[in-house]
């Protein structure tokens, strides 16, 4: 398990107030632009990374990682469990990809191969519901974000669809008022999509596309900015 804490300054007090816990499944698929919102917020963070015992603690939510992993494999469900355990104690969850199939699958959802991959930037539509959500309202709609996956949930029993894109009909939703999953990944870097293509366990998926994927076609940091800090406000 490793920490990051935010420089010392004047807000530095706030750092110790308030902290995430952060799921990672790969050290490759990491915050990206969350991590520069996070210290600008003086919010700290400590990544959990796979096969870690996972513990709360004193963490005032919980963001959950993408990855390669299945939300069905057996090596899951000590994260499952957990995620689960979380949910039950209303602790504010952000799931992204593979994070979001976890929360879906623990709220009773169904996580299945989607017909067909997603991967690379392509438009996400936001939905009537999610214009009116304190976290995607004021979104763009169309807002090109990337994408890389191949799996994907139905819509947990109680929760929202907020977004969708032509491939994938779930790309994001609410459950209650703090528990976010989102399916594309807002918080990706140029610098993570050029590393994420030459990744051993990636390559076979990049293998499969027309052309090498532009880290540079476009940029979701300001939209990753709106996205977390949407949700750092619901709790």
């Amino acid at each position: 398990m490793s920490s990051s804490v935010p420089s010392s300054g004047p807000h530095s007090a706030l750092a110790e107030a308030r902290s995430v816990l952060v799921l990672r499944h790969e050290p490759f698929e990491h915050l990206g632009y969350f991590e520069e919102v996070l210290r600008e917020r003086h919010i700290s963070f400590i990544y959990s990374d796979l096969g870690d015992t996972l513990d709360l603690d004193d963490h005032a939510g919980i963001i959950v990682m993408g990855g390669p992993q299945s939300a069905n494999h057996a090596e899951m469900a000590a994260e499952l469990y957990f995620i689960q355990q979380a949910l039950d104690t209303k602790t504010p969850v952000l799931g992204i990809c593979l994070g979001a199939q976890l929360i879906a699958k623990a709220l009773g959802a169904h996580v299945y191969r989607n017909p067909e991959k997603e991967i690379g930037w392509a438009p996400v539509y936001i939905t009537e519901t999610g214009c009116e959500d304190p976290v995607f309202g004021g979104l763009p709609s169309p807002s090109m974000f990337f994408h890389w996956h191949s799996e994907t949930f139905m819509l947990p029993p109680g929760a929202v669809s907020l977004a969708y894109s032509d491939k994938c009909r779930q790309q994001a939703f609410r459950f209650h008022d703090t528990v976010y999953g989102v399916q594309f990944h807002p918080e990706i870097t140029a610098e993570m999509i050029a590393d994420w293509s030459a990744q051993p366990v990636n390559c076979a998926d990049a293998g499969t596309l027309d052309a090498p994927l532009d880290p540079h076609a476009a940029d979701s940091g300001p939209l990753a900015r709106h996205i977390l800090e949407g949700w750092l406000k619901t709790f």
